[in-house]
């Protein structure tokens, strides 16, 4: 998966639970779980030499793409997927969003 706009490539490896970004020899993850039909997402870690370029949208987009296609629930555990979905009300509105979850770790 490639974020639109940017050169991120997203790569999704569900045997351990995690979307990943490779760039510039740093590797971003943005973890879940898979509760029933519900997208837990944990984690959402960039290194500071990625950071503000996009990296962290486009491993919260590439889930809620996948979550969608899924038809899973997402859940954003991470704030940083919180924020996201908040700050972007198109891509939310894709896929259900349980806001009131409080996931444990």
């Amino acid at each position: 998966m490639t974020d639109p706009g940017s050169r991120v490539v997203v790569v999704r490896r569900p045997d351990e639970e995690r979307f990943i970004a490779e760039l510039d020899d740093q590797l971003a993850e943005l973890t879940y779980r898979l509760v029933g039909r519900r997208l837990v997402i944990v984690h959402t870690g960039v290194p500071a030499p990625l950071e503000g370029r996009g990296v962290g949208s486009a491993l919260v987009r590439a889930a809620v793409d996948w979550a969608t296609a899924e038809g899973y629930t997402v859940v954003p555990g991470c704030p940083f997927a919180r924020g996201w979905l908040r700050r972007h009300p198109e891509a939310a509105a894709s896929v259900e969003v349980d806001w009131s979850a409080t996931p444990s770790r």
